[in-house]
């Protein structure tokens, strides 16, 4: 299954080029699994908004799509003011305005058909990242927890192939820890307010046949201090210069429950969720969605009437707390000092 592709037309031997995105509805799961295949720029940049396409690297791929669905369908000045807001449709998401750009530039040079190539080929290199991420995550582990040859390891939000394309950035190496038979079981912070732990993220363990448990977002801390979890395996919206790390709310409580309790924290995002020109956590823009989320729950209100909400999509985990970021080309050591940058921190 992929999270989002693009289906040429019917027609597409006669004009190539022409197709659609596809998509899964993910705000229906873990009920109904549904794809939504989208003509439309502005339905693309609904669908992000309200989440039916979520995740980095997924968002990237969206981006990249979008430019090209503008191309294909609107005249070149209505294209460029939808591809702009195709681009801030997710602020706190560098990956998206990455696939934007990337299409984008394509475009500028070679037009409708140089878009889609770039496109596609921003979803071909998600896919790989996220086969290298695996690798590469399960090999770190096996040096930061030499002693355990199979892992209890600990996750927030959603991070697999939901999230991406096919395989996915954390759960992708929790994935292959379980095909490895490395796998113990997998602990799922429920991720409030939209449950994206709890609907997706268990989900996909269901699938692919890993034992797991899901857990309110503040229990957390208790069971990482209880001991048990050998690790904390989270993804990545955006990684600053200095490798502080922006990731879905309740990211940075659960990397203080990890230093006080000595567990490994990994982030595991592709190097394109690196923003070099981000210097550091305080820089990151942080996306507020309404209170109607934190208010409301499936349509039903679970507050008083007159309260009000606050409700910050992401945090920021410092890097001091990273014990190491994992990309698709490298393993950062930020616990002893190394940067995104590729510089020490002082």
């Amino acid at each position: 299954m992929r999270t989002i592709d693009w289906i040429p037309a019917d027609d597409a031997e006669r004009e190539p080029g022409r197709g659609f995105i596809r998509l899964v509805d993910q705000t229906l799961l873990p009920d109904s699994l549904v794809e939504l295949d989208i003509h439309d720029l502005d339905v693309l940049v609904d669908a992000i908004q309200r989440l039916a396409v979520r995740g980095a690297p997924a968002l990237g791929v969206a981006g990249a799509l979008g430019v090209a669905l503008a191309a294909q369908n609107l005249p070149a000045d209505r294209a460029r003011q939808a591809i702009a807001e195709l681009r801030e449709a997710r602020p706190t998401a560098v990956n998206l305005a990455y696939g934007v750009d990337t299409a984008l530039a394509a475009l500028e040079q070679g037009g409708p058909p140089a878009a889609l190539d770039a496109a596609l080929r921003v979803r071909d290199a998600d896919i790989a990242a996220c086969v290298a991420m695996a690798e590469r995550g399960t090999d770190a582990l096996a040096r930061l927890v030499p002693d355990r040859p199979a892992l209890t390891v600990l996750t927030i939000c959603n991070t697999g192939a939901l999230a991406a394309v096919e395989h996915g950035t954390a759960l992708g190496v929790v994935a292959k820890l379980h095909r490895d038979g490395r796998l113990v079981r997998a602990i799922a912070c429920e991720t409030r307010p939209l449950l994206q732990g709890a609907r997706l993220t268990a989900w996909e363990l269901g699938r692919m046949g890993a034992s797991y448990d899901v857990i309110v977002d503040s229990a957390a801390a208790i069971t990482l201090a209880r001991g048990g979890i050998d690790a904390v395996l989270v993804g990545a919206d955006r990684i600053a210069a200095n490798g502080d790390t922006a990731n879905k709310i309740g990211t940075f409580a659960v990397a203080l429950a990890a230093a006080r309790a000595g567990v490994p924290f990994l982030v595991v995002a592709p190097e394109t969720t690196i923003d070099r020109d981000t210097p550091n956590g305080d820089a990151i823009e942080i996306e507020d969605r309404g209170g109607a989320e934190v208010r409301f729950f499936h349509g039903v209100r679970v507050t008083p009437p007159d309260a009000t909400a606050l409700n910050p999509a992401f945090d920021v985990t410092p890097a001091d707390l990273i014990t190491a970021i994992v990309t698709d080309t490298r393993v950062i050591d930020v616990a002893a000092g190394d940067t995104p940058a590729g510089d020490t921190r002082a």
